[in-house]
């Protein structure tokens, strides 16, 4: 399994290119230490509704030297996507490699036993102006990759899913994600619990989804 300190160490060695929909062409990256201030312009325009189901502290720019200052000490990978010709991140997916035990238990009761060796949470946030256009599903191919190479077999979601968000759902089950259950968050909020198993998972990669 590929160490996170080593991903840090060479981070081109994970870069990919893709284009959107409509031709913009973009690069797909692990989040770098000098990303600070490009990151906390990406966290600062995101909308109050973006903001709502999105996993973030803050969206400014200490919110982004923190998440660039953790890059290789924890158990967190981040990624950006970002325009080629601009160089600016219109996302960020983030992968953790451990699991909390309200999660565990959550699953546990659900009948599936998650295991850090093998299993592995996410998140993604696309810029209100990249919604609605497919990238995130044109992404998730690589998305599923970078799970595979860092020794993962499932992919869980970071904080699941909220009930209340059905674009996302629909994602996710386009993408070969199975619904789990709901819980209720500290916040009150109800979320589902979502799996995907990479050994079994049919991705589907036509541009123009929902997501």
């Amino acid at each position: 399994m590929v160490s996170l300190a080593r991903i840090a160490e060479d981070p081109d060695a994970w870069r990919s290119r893709l284009e959107s929909s409509d031709g913009v062409p973009l690069v797909f990256r692990p989040l770098v230490r000098t990303d600070a201030e490009r990151l906390a312009g990406f966290l600062a325009g995101l909308s109050s509704e973006s903001r709502r189901f999105s996993t973030f502290d803050g969206h400014d720019l200490a919110a982004a030297q923190e998440l660039c200052a953790a890059i290789a000490r924890y158990d967190k990978l981040r990624l950006v996507l970002e325009e080629e010709a601009s160089a600016r991140i219109v996302g960020l997916l983030e992968f953790s490699l451990s699991l909390p035990e309200g999660d565990v238990e959550r699953y546990r009761k659900a009948g599936i036993r998650l295991d850090e060796e093998t299993d592995c949470r996410f998140g993604a946030t696309l810029a209100d102006d990249y919604q609605g256009k497919g990238l995130a599903t044109l992404v998730f191919p690589l998305i599923c990759d970078v799970a595979r190479r860092l020794g993962k077999h499932r992919i869980i979601l970071w904080g699941g899913v909220l009930a209340d968000n059905p674009r996302a759902i629909r994602y996710y089950e386009k993408n070969g994600f199975q619904q789990v259950g709901p819980f209720t968050g500290a916040d009150g909020r109800t979320s589902l619990d979502m799996i995907l198993d990479l050994g079994s998972s049919s991705v589907f990669t036509a541009p123009g989804g929902e997501a």
